[in-house]
């Protein structure tokens, strides 16, 4: 699951930000929002170390949901929509208030079997 959604949002060695709102369904405006990124700097220097972080945790995010799910489309569904218990709020949500370490955490203790 990992290795097909980051062959699908890579261009070479770099995550490209069309490619990943592509596979996200959402507009390249709501995907910078989402990594804190200016709209014209993540598309105009997508080779950026701060791009490619920002970018990386979210791909990292639905990996990992997706390894959990079975499916990506399920993760992406998943992402956008589905309350984590005890946040109360959806990964994107999460993420865009800056927690998306603790979205990546939450994954791992779902991984175990720890559920929240």
């Amino acid at each position: 699951m990992l290795a097909a959604f980051l062959d699908d949002i890579r261009d070479g060695d770099l995550i490209a930000p069309k490619r990943m709102a592509d596979r996200l369904r959402l507009p390249l405006t709501r995907l910078s929002k989402l990594a804190h990124l200016n709209r014209n700097v993540m598309t105009s220097r997508p080779e950026s170390p701060a791009v490619q972080e920002k970018l990386g945790q979210i791909a990292r995010i639905i990996a990992r949901a997706a390894d959990l799910s079975g499916e990506e489309g399920r993760a992406i569904i998943w992402f956008k929509y589905q309350p984590i218990p005890g946040w109360g709020k959806t990964a994107e949500e999460l993420v865009e208030e800056g927690h998306a370490d603790a979205v990546l955490e939450d994954l791992e203790r779902m991984a175990e079997g720890v559920y929240s």
